[in-house]
């Protein structure tokens, strides 16, 4: 049990370090991760308005046919390709990428590196 609240708190950490620095404009928003077992979660954040431009999911109904299962490398980076191809339509280039906290690793990578073949730039 100790061991829980340990690995929760250092990923706290992380995740307030990181939002200290971050902060996302109408030209250039945030691009907020949010992963869970599950399922992988993506919004474009304009922190200066408090509003949400555009987000994606692998629940959304965009990728439920083309994934599978949301807990993966390949759905991560299907998540990815969509929210740059969102972006490009809204007319947004370049983005803050905000991991969530999480290591950049694994699911959370696969989706920045897809986003950045879909022409985000960050």
């Amino acid at each position: 049990m100790k061991e829980r609240l340990v690995k929760t708190a250092r990923h706290m950490r992380r995740r307030r370090r990181v939002r200290k620095k971050i902060s996302g404009t109408p030209d250039c928003p945030r691009m907020s991760v949010c992963r869970s077992h599950r399922n992988i979660t993506v919004q474009l954040v304009d922190d200066m308005s408090g509003r949400t431009l555009c987000a994606i999911s692998t629940r959304s109904k965009d990728l439920r046919g083309q994934v599978a299962y949301g807990g993966n490398v390949a759905a991560a980076a299907a998540v990815g390709k969509a929210i740059a191809d969102k972006a490009r339509e809204m007319g947004i280039e370049r983005v803050c990428f905000d991991r969530g906290g999480r290591k950049y690793h694994g699911r959370i990578k696969a989706l920045a590196d897809a986003a950045r073949e879909g022409g985000l730039k960050f």
